[in-house]
């Protein structure tokens, strides 16, 4: 009998909204709900559905920036389980999910998106895109999206998962990406955060290196020019020699900072 009567119990407790400390715990069933945990959180009336939501100065407000590292979650306006305190005023809050699965307004700025593209946020107000390089992202677009005019806004399916992403690593990684992984490195695990810092130490220093080398070589041989004016040629060969060497010492340089990101 106690058996049945914990079930019965369970039954209530999942099937109809919970009162529970003063909030409320609402359950949706509608099709093409979002779906994971929704919070009320104080946002602009005049934030849309579907918008990326960031923690501001002092307040939440739709994303702004490319990469916002502030950014947390999606508004959602219908989503498959929400908890909301009983004083919440519907004036002024949003339900936000910050995990889980949300639809989210996006743009084809930065190209047509495909199942599995990271989704970042846009110069577009609570506006995604598609992540073409390094930083924050909002998650992984679970629906492909692609239109003429990048002007128009769609909305697709994310899997909403708020991190850095060190995806993007190619030969054509520069030294600015690698210092901005750098400046990310309280958000990265110690090992991804002393690979980056590693390799733009490595990137610098190989820079470095070459034009101080390059320099010196080019001085003297300027001042081997003025001196014996008829060994020109041979000095302009050996310059041409170390301008090489110079080029070289970078590409070493960029390989080992390459090698240090990838293994």
């Amino acid at each position: 009998m106690k058996f049945f009567l914990k079930i019965i119990v369970l039954t209530l407790v999942f099937v109809f909204p919970v009162s529970h400390h003063g909030s409320l715990v609402k359950a949706a069933s509608e099709e093409n709900m979002s779906s994971g945990l929704a919070i009320t959180l104080p946002i602009d009336e005049s934030v849309k559905d579907g918008a990326i939501i960031s923690l501001g100065p002092k307040s939440y407000t739709a994303s702004k920036i490319e990469y916002d590292p502030s950014m947390i979650g999606v508004v959602a306006q219908n989503p498959a389980l929400s908890l909301q305190s009983k004083n919440d005023s519907a004036k002024n809050t949003k339900l936000v999910i910050a995990s889980g699965k949300a639809y989210v307004l996006v743009s084809v700025i930065k190209g047509p998106i495909k199942i599995n593209d990271f989704i970042t946020t846009s110069p577009i107000e609570g506006i995604g895109q598609k992540a073409t390089s390094n930083g924050f992202v909002i998650g992984n677009a679970l629906e492909s999206y692609n239109n003429s005019d990048p002007k128009k806004i769609g909305k697709i399916l994310v899997s909403v998962n708020p991190r850095y992403n060190a995806g993007f690593i190619s030969l054509r990684s520069n030294l600015i990406q690698l210092l901005k992984g750098a400046t990310a490195a309280n958000v990265l695990s110690p090992l991804a955060s002393l690979r980056y810092l590693l390799a733009a130490i490595i990137s610098a220093a190989a820079f470095i290196l070459g034009f101080i080398y390059f320099g010196k070589v080019a001085r003297s041989s300027t001042e081997a020019m003025g001196r014996n004016p008829l060994a020109g040629r041979t000095i302009q060969i050996n310059t041409i020699f170390n301008l090489i060497l110079t080029i070289i010492i970078i590409f070493v340089g960029l390989a080992i900072a390459y090698l240090i990101l990838v293994l």
